[in-house]
């Protein structure tokens, strides 16, 4: 039950930090955001998490950024048809950008993407090791 209870307060600060820092970056980029890229973010930092423990960290940098943007940009897609396509909210339109797809997700943006996917990956194993005592996939006391 212990280790459940750790697990738990652990992903939720990921989930936090994660969606802090994806509903930030876009007010530094583009001056707003919307509340969905927060759950967005947090839903995506864990998933970076959870994919090295699943692979213990074996995988390459290179793997695993592509395993994580592929996801990023999944979720991407689908929060965009959501709120844009479906609730029709206008959160943002890749529309007028070249290689978009429904004008929900676009290659340029998509390369923007893996240089944030790439820093998250670098954050998270920081965060694992210095907040959570967690190196290589094993966990260890500090």
């Amino acid at each position: 039950m212990k280790k459940i209870i750790k697990y738990l307060f652990q992903y939720i600060l990921l989930f936090g930090l994660g969606g802090c820092a994806y509903y930030y970056t876009e007010v530094l980029i583009r001056g707003w955001s919307h509340f969905s890229m927060f759950y967005l973010g947090g839903l995506c930092f864990c998933f970076f998490s959870l994919q090295k423990r699943a692979h213990w960290w074996k995988q390459t940098i290179a793997r695993q950024l592509i395993r994580c943007l592929i996801f990023l940009l999944s979720g991407e897609f689908i929060t965009g048809c959501m709120v844009n396509l479906w609730k029709g909210w206008q959160v943002w339109d890749y529309s007028e950008v070249p290689l978009n797809l429904y004008g929900q997700i676009c290659l340029p943006m998509a390369l923007v993407f893996a240089i944030l996917c790439y820093l998250a990956l670098l954050v998270e194993d920081w965060i694992q090791l210095y907040a959570f005592g967690v190196s290589q996939g094993k966990e260890h006391s500090i």
